[in-house]
């Protein structure tokens, strides 16, 4: 009997599935969170209505806005707590109702609570098991480092402090190797040490390409370490973006005397300006010309007008979200 070949049908199939795995392959990651259009009413209240918005792998996204807006009602509808009336959402490129898209993340609550007679390390193992992903005991261990608690490993939770619990939340949530990360309120009973900790934990997060959606009323914090941020308000998105595009407007403020009606003009050249006594506030373009500030400067001064500060500043984005709550103005609905 000769040698054994494939027939040129079994190689072309192989052939095709070859290049269809290559293809795969150079196909970017689906997002870590799309969802389209959610809407969810409890009896006569809406509490999402048209949310839509896309998490990135890598991505920190900070979800922002008044109590009562939904976004506890988004988390949930993120993590299949809860159906959505309308709208679809896709997590880890599976529906959001998936055993095998939710064994993939992690989740902090707002609320939550360990049982006091388990120790760290106790607590990190029972959730490691129900999130069925065998983490052994070292990683583990340097799990409960990473968020500060390597020495109370053997500690009762009971004995915890409100900042030390909310260390160890952060440990479960991550004990499981997940690839999306929820955080609700994570800094809330941190001192200012513990957040500077999460901030570099987020980073972390970060360069390990994972997600994280975080929900947080410390809008520093929020500004410190997103990339994008998702404002809701009423169940709706009032805004959305990255931070230079919420933040895009700057500012230049000037202390100024003798000014003339021409000197105005130059101002309102510059960009639509306020003024309070000598104070003045001129409202920049995003991105100015290096020698937009220089040139106004020295027009003043060629106007007459005494110039004693000069502060370029940009809005802070407490200052843009409380804009958009007040105003109702919204921006681009992803």
């Amino acid at each position: 009997m000769g040698p054994v070949t494939s027939s040129p049908t079994a190689q072309q199939g192989g052939s095709s599935r070859d290049a269809a795995q290559r293809l795969l392959a150079e196909l970017p990651p689906s997002p870590a969170v799309w969802c389209s259009g959610l809407r969810k009413r409890y009896r006569r209240q809406t509490a999402v209505d048209e949310v839509s918005f896309t998490v990135g792998r890598g991505e920190v996204v900070g979800l922002l806005g008044p109590n009562g807006a939904g976004k506890t009602s988004v988390i949930k509808i993120l993590l299949g707590l809860v159906r959505p009336d309308e709208g679809e959402v896709l997590l880890l490129g599976r529906p959001a109702r998936d055993p095998r898209a939710r064994a993939r993340v992690g989740y902090l609550p707002e609320l939550f609570r360990y049982q006091p007679w388990l120790t760290a390390a106790e607590v990190l193992a029972l959730h490691a098991r129900l999130a069925g992903a065998a983490v052994p005991a070292g990683e583990r261990r340097e799990c409960l480092a990473l968020v500060g608690l390597a020495d109370r490993a053997g500690d009762r939770v009971g004995g915890f402090s409100k900042g030390m619990q909310q260390r160890l939340g952060l440990a479960v949530a991550l004990v499981a190797r997940p690839e999306f990360v929820v955080l609700d309120e994570p800094t809330s009973a941190l001192d200012p040490i513990g957040r500077a900790d999460v901030r570099d934990l987020l980073l972390s997060l970060k360069e390990r390409r994972v997600a994280v959606l975080l929900n947080s009323h410390l809008i520093g914090e929020v500004e410190r370490v997103c990339d994008r941020v998702v404002i809701l308000d009423k169940g709706r998105v009032a805004a959305s973006g990255t931070l230079p595009e919420l933040l895009g407007r700057r500012e230049l403020r000037l202390r100024l005397d003798g000014v003339t009606p021409e000197a105005e003009a130059r101002l309102a050249a510059a960009g639509q300006f306020t003024s309070s006594g000598d104070s003045f506030t001129v409202a920049l373009p995003v991105d100015p010309d290096p020698a937009t500030v220089p040139d106004l400067v020295a027009d003043l001064v060629g106007l007459g007008v005494r110039v004693h500060a000069v502060e370029p500043g940009r809005i802070s984005l407490e200052e843009r979200l409380l804009d958009i709550l007040r105003t109702g103005s919204e921006g681009d609905r992803r």
